[in-house]
């Protein structure tokens, strides 16, 4: 059974797809495709994984995955090595230039947000301030 959504969460929903395609705006070019500075952040956010562990939360296929690992790795953003435990298993790990890729990123969509922010005036700046707990902890449910 479908969830109903309501007239409320409706305009919110409206209000988050709305402002996720300004923020795609907003991030820089990159070398980076969008599922690769996820997967790098993912990586970099809570260490290692197999490779098997990638590819579902990233919404591709596992051949789609290896071949980004492949790509990430022959640019020195991510390391494959083998579970010490299972030498069948790769283990996929975020290298020093792929934090540093991750970081430029996140540093340029900082910037450009930072100066639209400061067009704001001061009580539409005070509500977001004061949205960012529900905000966090939305993003928990998701990520979690």
């Amino acid at each position: 059974m479908a969830t109903e959504i309501k007239p409320d969460d409706a305009r919110i929903i409206a209000g988050f797809e709305r402002f996720y395609e300004a923020l795609r705006r907003l991030t820089p070019r990159s070398e980076l495709s969008l599922t690769a500075a996820s997967t790098l952040r993912r990586l970099e956010r809570s260490g290692p994984h197999r490779l098997s562990e990638l590819y579902a939360p990233e919404g591709v296929s596992q051949p789609a995955m290896t071949q980004l690992v492949t790509r990430l790795e022959r640019e020195g953003l991510a390391r494959r090595s083998s579970d010490p435990a299972d030498g069948r298993v790769v283990i996929v790990s975020i290298t020093e230039e792929g934090r540093d890729a991750v970081a430029r990123r996140r540093d340029g969509r900082a910037r450009a947000l930072a100066e639209l922010l400061e067009q704001l005036p001061e009580d539409e700046h005070a509500a977001l301030l004061a949205a960012l707990p529900a905000l966090q902890r939305l993003g928990d449910l998701i990520i979690d």
